[in-house]
């Protein structure tokens, strides 16, 4: 009997696990989009917007090739990366040109406006509805990465020896960052259906 009255107050604490979850969700949108104002996080996810096929089309230069250093031709926008916490002028004018701070805006906006109508969802199921199927269909994007954008795989530079793990499976900073999502995408579905059961039975 003591076990079923614990499991009875367990079941009475859902609700407040699905609002932890929006909240969880609303502050991770928040910050990931208002940081997409600043300009090292607008030119930190160049790398995923010119490789992807959903995107790719906001930048000016996203397709270009010319030759680096070495007379390698490579994608145009890695000869103008900034290392986070370093500004070179020449990168933020290539970048100006190339759309990519005018696109970031735009992004973090959207990823703000998102994560608002998830943590809406508290009050207004149907808002919350909207906002976790638009999470899970944007982490179904972000996901994308994983395919599209050679970044998120250990790279083979060389060195002293040759090196042991590149490429597929092995996950650099970005592709952990990347994979993550997944963990999102599995929340935002998980609050459209609960969502959902509230406005299909509001009195449930």
């Amino acid at each position: 009997m003591q076990n079923s009255s614990l499991y009875n107050r367990l079941l009475k604490l859902d609700a407040y696990f699905f609002n932890f979850l929006r909240i969880s969700i609303f502050i991770v949108m928040a910050w990931i989009g208002g940081l997409k104002a600043f300009q090292y996080e607008a030119d930190g996810i160049v790398p995923f917007v010119a490789n992807s096929p959903f995107m790719s089309f906001f930048y000016k230069s996203a397709g270009n090739k010319v030759l680096n250093e070495d007379k390698k031709l490579v994608s145009e926008y890695t000869l103008y990366k900034n290392p986070e916490g370093k500004v070179v002028k020449k990168n933020i004018d290539w970048h100006t040109q190339n759309g990519t701070y005018t696109f970031s805006y735009g992004l973090g906006t959207m990823i703000v406006i998102i994560g608002i109508g998830v943590l809406l969802g508290i009050w207004f199921p149907k808002i919350g509805a909207v906002g976790g199927a638009l999470t899970f269909l944007m982490s179904l994007v972000t996901l994308s990465f994983l395919v599209t954008t050679p970044e998120v795989y250990v790279p083979n530079l060389g060195g002293d020896y040759p090196t042991p793990q590149y490429g597929f499976p092995y996950l650099s900073g970005a592709g952990r960052l990347v994979i993550k999502d997944i963990i999102m995408m599995a929340g935002g579905l998980v609050l459209f259906s609960d969502s959902l059961k509230k406005v299909l039975k509001p009195s449930a």
